[in-house]
């Protein structure tokens, strides 16, 4: 297998793939990227999948690569312990003045009177305890379990709301963990509401001017998951109003650049030297359980699936739409030319469908092709498997 690697990817990730993959600069199988924008990018025939060494993937042009077989895979947790421990931070950066502290303190003169100017002058960066505060976490996923357990350890009353929450996530959420029934609910109770949904159609503007009335005065709202979550002129104003004491976002742009009281952060919650390994190992392991098994893993724009091992003479693998019938033309095709099934799974995910077969004997072209010939079958791949002679 080609692989191409777009953008600097951690050594520590690539040096996982074996003999069988070579790490290219043209035409390639697959591509790994961490911030690079495919949005305008043609991609060639024989590209199979993406991997992104991160989590957002709005740069890749899913439903196109979709339409094409291509597999985009991104890599959730992976950074997860970076965006928390940065979330800490800024619970203590919204709680105690610290920033404006810090910069007050290195506009002071150059002289002996610094000592008795911060003696006199302290009170006015006068902050509050985390402790006893409730946290409203929106959003339990990898970042946001991680979040609510620390603060939970630090002494804060921890209120969550994730209608989507996974059954492992729900595993690892702290016992004392308070459960809200809606949005409204965190916050209507919330003194810190910090967000961790994915940016999708229902999530766009989660925080918005209603919103904000029903919250308490002198919330704190901290932003580590996506710019747009937040409605920027309702921030603006409910910081103006004093409604909202601090807003801390990971995300700058012209408008939280005039907002008072907002703390600005140059997108630093992966960034740490962890992090990227961490994202470049899974994406790696990713791509490879991909190639040498079918197993679909964190994919953004088909379902997963856990092929298991390839014990038979053959596995086919087709990529289609999800429309009526589609398993039954395939079996049809299959026992057309006296091909066994030996086993089978087919997996679903809105508009697009993973069909996995093991069958009883290796495949010649006719079949892929007869395969590939059917509608809406976008891609079909054949992985050999052991020699069943032996």
């Amino acid at each position: 297998m080609r692989i191409k690697v777009i953008n600097n990817i951690a050594e520590e990730g690539l040096k996982r793939f074996g003999s069988a993959y070579t790490l290219v600069d043209e035409a390639a199988d697959a591509l790994i990227v961490r911030s690079a924008n495919l949005l305008e990018m043609e991609f060639e025939a024989q590209l199979k999948a993406i991997a992104r060494s991160g989590v957002g993937v709005n740069t890749i042009p899913l439903e196109r690569c979709a339409e094409q077989g291509i597999v985009v895979f991104n890599t959730p947790g992976a950074n997860a312990n970076a965006v928390k421990e940065l979330v800490v931070a800024a619970l203590l950066l919204a709680s105690r003045d610290i920033a404006a502290a810090i910069a007050w303190t290195k506009s002071l003169p150059l002289d002996e009177t610094i000592v008795k100017t911060v003696e006199q002058e302290k009170a006015r960066f006068q902050g509050q305890e985390i402790k006893g505060k409730t946290l409203g976490v929106v959003g339990l996923g990898a970042v946001g379990v991680l979040v609510a357990n620390v603060a939970v350890q630090l002494g804060m009353n921890v209120l969550g709301y994730d209608p989507y929450i996974s059954i492992t996530n729900a595993w690892g959420l702290s016992s004392k963990v308070k459960r809200a029934n809606s949005y409204d609910d965190v916050y209507r109770q919330a003194d810190y509401l910090s967000l961790h949904v994915p940016l999708v159609d229902a999530t766009h503007h989660l925080i918005h001017k209603d919103r904000i009335k029903q919250m308490k005065k002198g919330i704190r709202i901290l932003n580590f998951a996506r710019a747009e979550l937040v409605d920027d002129q309702a921030m603006l104003d409910a910081l103006k109003s004093h409604k909202v004491n601090t807003y801390i976002t990971d995300f700058p742009n012209v408008m939280t650049h005039q907002m008072p009281n907002c703390i600005e952060i140059p997108h630093l919650g992966a960034s740490t030297l962890e992090s990227e390994v961490n994202c470049a190992i899974m994406a790696v392991d990713t791509l490879k359980d991909y190639f040498e098994t079918g197993t679909i893993k964190n994919s953004v724009n088909y379902p997963d699936m856990d092929c298991g091992p390839v014990l038979n003479p053959a596995r086919i693998l087709l990529l289609h739409a999800n429309v009526v019938n589609m398993v039954g033309q395939i079996t049809t095709i299959l026992g057309h030319y006296g091909i066994n099934i030996e086993a089978m799974q087919n997996q679903s995910r809105k508009a697009w469908a993973y069909t996995c077969l093991d069958v009883d004997r290796d495949l010649g072209d006719d079949v892929i092709k007869a395969l590939a010939e059917i509608e809406h079958v976008v891609r079909v791949r054949v992985i050999h498997g052991p020699d069943q002679s032996v």
